[in-house]
């Protein structure tokens, strides 16, 4: 079970990051609550996968998918740049996410 809200609290940072973009600085109040609701949820997930989880290997893996996430999205929804280089980067981020999970004890 602490993988699955590992998970899903990766998924959730995914969701307040791109929220931010979103709240224009916390200016706009039904994004700025989204945010605030999701990061909170992706916290508790969070601390509850590391109950059972290393810590260095749930964070890493937490703070892995939302960047990966994050960048996916801000690709997609917000037309940032794709290079050949950033997407082998995003593609070694996915390696290193998978490697984490490969190797928890």
């Amino acid at each position: 079970m602490p993988w699955v809200y590992l998970i899903i609290a990766g998924l959730l940072e995914v969701c307040w990051a791109i929220g931010l973009k979103y709240s224009h600085g916390f200016t706009k109040p039904v994004p700025s609550l989204f945010t605030l609701v999701t990061l909170a949820g992706s916290m508790f997930l969070l601390a509850k996968a590391a109950q059972s989880l290393p810590i260095g290997t749930a964070y890493g893996v937490w703070v892995g998918i939302g960047a990966l996430g994050a960048a996916i999205l801000g690709i997609v929804l917000f037309h940032e740049t794709v290079t050949p280089m950033r997407l082998l980067f995003l593609g070694m981020l996915l390696v290193a996410i998978i490697g984490l999970k490969a190797t928890a004890a």
